[in-house]
């Protein structure tokens, strides 16, 4: 797929909005999503089939331009080969025709994208952990979600309420009188519209073209180093010398209690067993439920939490400098995995990332090897040793005696003066970058060999 461009003094945005469905557009949103995870399913049958096939065939000595033809997984294949099989197989016969057309069009570019990262892994063209096979979708795991690009996508003129192909009129959780009156005023424009179960509820993400307006920050002279841990969620110190905390309110640690016990009600149920094909019981079922719901909250106020905390800063200052952590490999530790998961580092980083691009301002990204701990804010002499169980920074040389996320917070700070020259914010273009070494350069990307199935599964 294509990234879109959007025109000039525009920008692509997304906006997600709750649904309050009624029990005619909910099941039929559920038809939706449920019409997306069999197209991917057929799709990887489809696919997959003849893999198989020809590793059989190769088991029986046949030659290698007698073996059966590779199938293709780009999107129009895929497209092409699902419209002349929905009509006869029996897995759609009959109800196929109750969904819009962007329902199967939305599993069938799963599945081909899919693919594309399976083949790119296996070829060290891609970026991350290795790529398995695409697998089935289970019925009862996977994510529903339908992606609209055709049909009637719009806000409705009162703000309560949203339209989308086949599914109809749907009631917003939250008004969109705003969104609206961009729509009326020529200053936006809905491109695609995604509906998506998630935590329990339907959620609605309208892709939109919108003209971009630049929003003031405070204090745009203003820098400030954000030094993330864990028993403080954030350490903040700005170059004015002012140190400020951001508590961490541990949501996870907070619903233990909750959670152990709605555990040990659903393991006194009958629960699902894959190897043996038994269903779950009605019991388990609304058990697994309650639980889940303790999950969701959860991460309903992690999310409130770092939005707010992202949002504030991203409109304080002009310059932002954080660390670039390496969270997988802090996640390993089995002592605090859970902890680093519930503060969610990667995410803050993530939000920063484009609510500062939204508003012109500034993100420094520290080195990975960079010494914010170690390094001392006064005199700049670097320790060699500084274990995390040491929570205080005494300096050998000028005796400075610090908590050791404050003498960390300072040396961020002082970074972007470095970086930049001084403390304002700039052109991120011009300006010299501090991620000197990026990750993974100190070792040397390991490649397999690239696998003869290609895009069209020839290896073109």
């Amino acid at each position: 797929m294509k990234k879109f461009k959007p025109r000039p003094g525009f920008v692509a945005l997304a906006h997600k909005l709750a649904l309050d469905p009624n029990a005619t557009a909910e099941r039929r949103l559920y038809s939706h999503g449920g019409a997306a995870r069999a197209a991917y399913n057929w799709a990887v049958a489809y696919v997959t089939s003849v893999w198989w096939q020809r590793k059989a065939e190769q088991s029986y000595g046949i030659p290698e331009d007698q073996l059966t033809e590779w199938r293709s997984w780009s999107l129009p294949s895929l497209r092409k080969a699902f419209n002349e099989d929905k009509r006869t197989n029996p897995r759609f016969a009959g109800w196929w025709e109750e969904n819009s057309k962007e329902a199967y069009n939305t599993g069938l570019a799963g599945a081909s994208a899919a693919f594309d990262n399976y083949a790119k892994s296996r070829s060290g063209r891609r970026k991350g952990r290795k790529m398995g096979i695409p697998r089935f979708k289970s019925k009862r795991k996977a994510r529903l979600t339908c992606r609209f690009t055709t049909g009637t996508i719009r806000i409705e003129p009162d703000g309560h309420h949203v339209t989308l192909p086949r599914i109809g009129r749907v009631r917003l959780h939250e008004n969109a009188f705003r969104l609206r009156a961009l729509v009326d005023a020529g200053h936006m424009r809905i491109l695609s519209a995604t509906a998506r179960l998630d935590r329990g509820r339907w959620f609605v993400s309208f892709q939109v073209e919108e003209k971009h307006e630049l929003v003031k920050v405070a204090r745009p002279d203003a820098a400030v180093g954000i030094d993330l841990g864990i028993k403080t969620l954030a350490v903040l110190a700005d170059s004015y010398g002012v140190l400020s905390e951001e508590p961490n309110p541990r949501h996870l640690d907070r619903a233990q209690k909750q959670l152990r016990r709605a555990s040990r009600t659903a393991s006194r149920r009958r629960g699902p067993d894959r190897r043996t094909g038994r269903q779950a019981s009605k019991r388990w079922e609304k058990a697994n439920q309650a639980r889940n719901r303790i999950h969701h909250r959860v991460a309903n106020l992690r999310e409130d939490t770092l939005h707010k905390l992202t949002a504030r800063l991203a409109s304080e200052y002009g310059t932002i400098v954080v660390e670039d952590l390496s969270v997988a490999s802090m996640g390993r530790n089995r002592r605090l995995s859970r902890r680093i998961a519930d503060a969610a580092f990667g995410e803050i980083r993530r939000q920063l990332t484009y609510k500062t691009r939204r508003h012109g301002t500034r993100l420094v990204v520290a080195d990975r090897w960079f010494p914010s701990s170690k390094t001392c804010s006064r005199c700049g002499v670097v320790k060699t040793k500084l274990p995390l169980s040491t929570r205080v920074f005494e300096c050998d040389n000028c005796g400075l005696v610090l908590d050791r996320d404050a003498n960390a917070g300072h040396n961020l700070v002082a970074l972007a003066a470095r970086t930049t020259g001084t403390g304002v914010a700039g052109d991120l273009d011009n300006a010299p970058v501090a991620e000197s070494k990026p990750r993974g350069a100190d070792r040397k990307t390991r490649t397999t060999r690239p696998t003869p199935q290609g895009r069209d599964g020839a290896g073109r």
